[in-house]
């Protein structure tokens, strides 16, 4: 059985829809660290364009965002 991610907020996660909110300045501080905190533990953070990879790496040193060890 699949279990589908959801928002901390309710709606599900749709990391497609999450990205282009992101992108259209559309969530909030939380929504955003949370969309970060997904890239970076499914890796994505790191293969998307570069202000992605930078933008995890700034959420990181700000403690915002985890890496965890696999």
């Amino acid at each position: 059985m699949t279990v589908k991610k959801t928002w901390k907020f309710g709606k599900p996660f749709d990391e497609v829809n999450a990205i282009s909110e992101y992108e259209n300045g559309t969530l909030t501080e939380d929504q955003t660290v949370e969309l970060f905190q997904h890239l970076v533990d499914t890796g994505l953070a790191w293969q998307l364009q570069g202000h992605y990879g930078r933008m995890a790496a700034n959420l990181v040193d700000r403690g915002l965002v985890h890496i965890h060890a696999r």
